[in-house]
């Protein structure tokens, strides 16, 4: 079993990489908004609790986030691993993930970085769409279904989701958000001999390549 981070910024390619990962290997795919998600439906005490706070509008604390990964790790017993995906943000969560995964005794294998230069980093973004059902990434140039209005991967129709802040000045700001909350990360897995880089702005199977190798 090997548990792994995927860092990066917001674009550099962390959830199609994790989705191709998980079918190469095996492993299980935590993505917080996917959790976040599944919990609204979950009529348990902890996915009532995430329902309230996602309809006030309110930010799902930590130790909710914690609880939820915890949940995930000690049910999925034939899982070959795990992949974090936008999780941990923030030198607080991945100081919470060490104490969670040393407690379950499991363990942190490696911390990929995924960089990607800024400006390259825009054009992949703008006008990038995902299925709402799924959660299939596509993108208008690079990217596109097969039929326009139909998800090549669960057949949903009118269901494509643009983002609003997929924008030029949006995609900026969340940059600044990813400089100042989660590049610390770096350091903090380079100094834990964790953190393993590679080029995000290759093609998606030539960067799968190299994770792979990384792994092995």
């Amino acid at each position: 079993m090997k548990n792994l981070i995927l860092l990066g910024p917001p674009g550099a390619g962390k959830g199609t990489q994790a989705r191709n990962l998980c079918e190469a290997f095996g492993f299980v795919q935590l993505s917080t908004g996917d959790m976040l998600r599944e919990a609204k439906k979950d009529q348990s005490e902890l996915g009532k609790k995430v329902a309230n706070i996602m309809a006030r509008g309110e930010l799902v604390t930590d130790e909710i986030v914690i609880g939820l990964i915890e949940k995930k790790l000690t049910n999925e017993e034939n899982s070959k691993g795990f992949i974090f995906d936008g999780f941990p943000r923030t030198l607080a969560q991945a100081d919470a993930l060490r104490d969670l995964l040393e407690t379950i005794g499991q363990k942190l294998d490696h911390v990929v970085e995924l960089y990607v230069d800024d400006e390259k980093l825009v054009q992949r973004i703008i006008g990038r769409f995902t299925c709402s059902s799924c959660g299939e990434l596509y993108h208008k140039t690079t990217k596109p279904p097969k039929n326009p209005s139909i998800c090549d991967i669960c057949g949903s129709k009118d269901t494509f989701n643009y983002r609003q802040d997929d924008n030029e000045d949006s995609l900026k700001i969340r940059l600044l958000a990813y400089y100042r909350d989660t590049s610390p990360l770096i350091g903090y897995y380079h100094a834990h001999n964790k953190l393993r880089k590679v080029n995000g702005l290759g093609s998606v199977d030539e960067i799968q390549s190299k994770i792979r190798n990384i792994l092995s």
